[in-house]
């Protein structure tokens, strides 16, 4: 949907599919605009050493881009992460990390992969959105298998971006806003409105308190229609 058919203060339109793939159990699409994200989670019998012994569980994340995933062709990873696409996952393991409660599983780990097929902005948002979603149906089978006795989320989050274009404050920007933008944030927040994560960056001038503030107030708002989006993809209240 073009900015000229949204609001500045609405997030593009979002549907979530779980369960997409028939053959892996908690994997999940999400469409944010033209933004599509793949996102499986995986269970591992096993933690990282500094856990060992712990009893606590762990949630790590794994993310890339599809070499067609843009305009231009990205070459496939295959000499070590890039340095984005690492900042981009502990962003998502961090935030995920947030959501649910790492004492309630035992010493097991949670490997979330998060695919991107299309990118118009906004996809390590989108993955942290996506994420929540598929840890939580993973969770949901481990409740029907009885592995746990109930899904350990602490508090539903969500994440998104906004910006300032043209000296305009817009939110859930898609490529060609973020690419003009003078100022860029990424959000996580959860559902009461408590801040997880911010990363923001002007690009050309420096921003105002004030601003930063406007640009916070307009993500809580959209967070919450992301949570609402989850909760129906999942079909709980």
């Amino acid at each position: 949907m073009s900015r000229k058919k949204r609001a500045n203060n609405k997030i593009r339109k979002v549907g979530i599919k779980v369960n997409y793939l028939k053959l892996v159990p908690a994997s999940v699409l999400i469409e944010q605009g033209n933004t599509i994200v793949l996102v499986s989670s995986t269970l591992k019998d096993s933690v990282p050493l500094f856990l060992k012994g712990t009893g606590r569980g762990w949630i790590t994340a794994q993310y890339g881009m599809l070499p067609k995933s843009c305009n231009s062709r990205i070459s496939r990873e295959r000499n070590g992460l890039s340095g984005r696409n690492y900042e981009i996952q502990r962003l998502i393991g961090r935030s995920l990390r947030q959501a649910f409660d790492l004492d309630s599983f035992g010493e097991k780990t949670i490997m979330v992969d998060c695919d991107v097929i299309q990118a118009d902005g906004g996809t390590r948002t989108a993955s942290v959105t996506a994420g929540v979603v598929s840890v939580y149906e993973l969770f949901r089978q481990m409740v029907v298998m009885k592995e746990i006795k109930k899904i350990p989320l602490k508090r539903w989050i969500a994440a998104v971006s906004g910006g300032i274009v043209n000296d305009e404050l817009l939110l859930d920007l898609n490529y060609e806003e973020d690419s003009s933008a003078d100022v860029d944030i990424n959000l996580v927040i959860d559902e009461s409105g408590g801040l997880i994560e911010i990363q923001g960056t002007a690009e050309r001038n420096s921003f105002s308190s004030e601003e930063l503030n406007e640009l916070i107030n307009t993500g809580k708002k959209g967070v919450k229609d992301l949570i609402a989006r989850q909760k129906e993809a999942l079909g709980v209240k």
